[in-house]
């Protein structure tokens, strides 16, 4: 849903962008810098119960993950390398695993909430099923650009309720998680659903060359 803003976010991101790769930094090196200091924030932060500041940290590092697909552009790189599709698909699981898996920690122990601890288990485990089932049916030469909580619109969902229990507010994060759960839900089913369309019942076929893990079809592109 949020890829309409993707062309507004380029152009905020490419002085930066153009900056790091003057000074000879890499994507490769963008990635996993970003990934490494989510995965940090997640595990330092959220497994205390330090949401406020926990989720400014993971925010932060996250964004960069908007700068990566930049910097390739201004080394000439155009959409990157097919092993920078790769990390920065990975890279975009290990992160959301880190923020869904430190709240589940959380929740487990001093966070006192089974309720919880199993939304945020949930949030991890659909999320990761939601960019296999795109990350498949592009494998196999199918389209799958669809879907009410791409990766953009779970982080946000995630990160704001918890930075406003950080505040504060309360029931906020509870409802953020189960919403979050519905919304993927209902994500996963759509994607099943427009890639039964397509298929049409034909035999399957070896994986495309073309296909991307992670649902990013264009090099960079943020996974789903």
């Amino acid at each position: 849903m949020l890829n309409v803003f993707r062309a507004q976010i380029s152009r905020a991101t490419t002085p930066m962008a153009e900056g790091l790769a003057r000074a000879g930094v890499t994507p490769d090196a963008v990635t996993v810098v970003g990934t490494l200091g989510a995965v940090a924030g997640a595990l330092v932060f959220f497994t205390r119960g330090w949401f406020f500041v926990g989720t400014l940290v993971v925010w932060f590092f996250v964004m960069l993950d908007m700068v990566d697909g930049a910097v390739a552009r201004a080394r000439g790189h155009g959409h990157g390398t097919t092993f920078g599709a790769l990390l920065d698909s990975t890279s975009d699981r290990v992160a959301d695993a880190a923020v869904f898996g430190a709240l589940a920690w959380w929740f487990s122990g001093r966070g006192h909430s089974r309720a919880l601890e199993l939304a945020s288990l949930l949030c991890l485990v659909l999320g990761v099923l939601t960019s296999y089932v795109k990350a498949r049916a592009e494998g196999l030469g199918l389209r799958c650009d669809v879907g009410v909580a791409e990766r953009a619109e779970r982080l946000i969902i995630a990160l704001v309720g918890t930075g406003l229990d950080g505040l504060g507010v309360p029931y906020v994060q509870a409802g953020a998680l189960w919403l979050l759960v519905g919304l993927s839900t209902i994500t996963v089913g759509q994607r099943v659903a427009v890639v039964w369309r397509q298929s049409g019942g034909r035999p399957a076929v070896p994986d495309q060359p073309g296909g991307t893990a992670g649902g990013a079809p264009s090099g960079r592109a943020g996974g789903p």
